[in-house]
């Protein structure tokens, strides 16, 4: 990894540079598949299914007698892990639940807020390098509580025309209405025109590569809403002595495994802590299935020193990680003064893994500095705000006069008139 020590604020937005290519260099591509999707429907998307996957489909929706046997051929332990993920993430998603809002904003003038679930959401579900069955949990269940009545899911099929195994389960255990073989740019496409089997979706979920990313962000210049630009992961870690640091260069390695490019990130005090992660990731990747990729993330990653929490608070806060590791003695400091991180785990005993399974927190969170400005996934993701209001013949006659100075200010009369027909109807003739 890059060392760097001291840096000076001007270098910051070098030096934190993520390791993605601009939405220019991959707009022209996705526009033409769009295009393509949106044309020819089917039979673009099994083009560039064979073209992307290397597979040539003659049907794109995944049967229930493949789902039978998908689920048929998980084990019971990984059941049960799935299970108990299952029950957190649920437990967390339901308590954000909130019930109707309603006021009285003055006599006579009753306002009040109530949710009500998109229709129809799409999930979209890597199942490249790492089939990520996991998302599911993380995107389905919060659909299903918020009560979305189609729940379409999109995952990239094999070379043998088959899905991952756990996805096919996971999707039919959190109420996925119809899963479908399609991966990478052309599924974006898919449920955001519609074609003759993949139904149009009003809102898209999920993580994927930087193709993926700028599909979504294309979808909504076609009326379809997304979660938010999530791109490849990254985890930014602060430590100090008190850390672990073979537990810190596991939770880097735990991230720089997802793609080559990924971004991890340790930001520390201590120059004998960096020199101890370093050991450690040397000695741990080696053991790693995923060597290959984790070496060319940690190759866009850096070990960063800095001189006092306050330099390092403000290093992070520039950054805004997708996910935030605090392994400090003074954790309050940081709890307190972070106001740009996806998600934050606290303490030796708390890697980012458990939220990306089955502590009860969403993984799907902002990347690429998104965090400044986006959320996390949660129940509200999958729900729209409605506002009501009742007006009686007293509200209207105690608010009605300013209705009509304002609108008659702005020079819209068809407004003022709007009241004033209803305020003279009151008067006895």
């Amino acid at each position: 990894m890059n060392k760097i020590y001291h840096p000076k604020k001007e270098d910051w937005s070098k030096i934190l540079k993520r390791p993605t290519q601009t939405v220019a260099d991959i707009e022209k591509i996705v526009e033409s598949i769009f295009e393509e999707v949106q044309a020819n429907g089917d039979g673009a998307i099994k083009k560039y299914t064979d073209q992307f996957d290397h597979v040539q489909l003659d049907s794109l929706l995944v049967t229930d007698d493949e789902i039978q046997i998908a689920s048929n051929s998980v084990s019971n332990d990984l059941k049960k892990a799935i299970s108990l993920a299952k029950s957190n993430i649920e437990k967390f998603h339901a308590a954000q639940k909130t019930t109707k809002m309603e006021m009285e904003t003055m006599p006579g003038v009753l306002c009040w807020q109530e949710k009500r679930p998109i229709q129809k959401v799409g999930l979209y579900i890597p199942g490249g390098t790492a089939p990520l069955f996991s998302t599911i949990l993380m995107l389905a269940i919060p659909a299903k509580l918020a009560g979305c009545s189609e729940i379409v899911l999109c995952t990239p099929p094999d070379k043998n025309g088959n899905v991952n195994p756990t996805i096919l389960y996971a999707a039919q255990l959190c109420g996925v209405t119809k899963i479908f073989k399609v991966g990478g740019i052309q599924a974006v496409a898919g449920m955001t025109f519609g074609t003759e089997t993949i139904p149009n979706v009003y809102k898209i979920f999920g993580p994927g590569n930087q193709y993926v990313t700028v599909a979504k962000q294309l979808a909504t210049k076609h009326g379809v809403a997304i979660d938010m630009p999530a791109g490849p992961s990254e985890l930014l870690i602060i430590a100090d002595d008190s850390a672990n640091p073979a537990f810190v260069a596991s939770d880097l390695l735990s991230q720089a495994e997802h793609g080559t490019d990924s971004q991890v990130i340790l930001v520390s005090t201590s120059e004998k802590l960096i020199d101890a992660v370093e050991k450690e990731i040397e000695s741990q990747i080696k053991e790693l299935p995923r060597m290959a990729i984790a070496e060319k993330s940690i190759g866009n990653s850096r070990l960063i020193l800095v001189k006092d929490d306050e330099s390092a608070i403000d290093l992070i806060n520039e950054y805004g990680p997708e996910h935030f590791i605090v392994c400090v003695e003074n954790e309050d400091f940081y709890l307190q003064k972070i106001q740009n991180a996806g998600s934050v785990f606290v303490g030796n005993y708390t890697p980012e893994s458990a939220g990306d399974y089955a502590s009860g927190t969403n993984h799907t969170l902002p990347t690429n500095g998104y965090a400044k400005q986006y959320s996390g996934v949660n129940l509200d993701s999958f729900m729209k705000s409605m506002t009501f209001q009742k007006i009686s013949i007293e509200g209207m006659e105690a608010i009605g006069p300013s209705i009509e100075l304002m609108a008659d200010a702005e020079g819209l009369q068809a407004h003022k008139n709007a009241v004033t027909l209803r305020l003279n109807s009151t008067k006895p003739n």
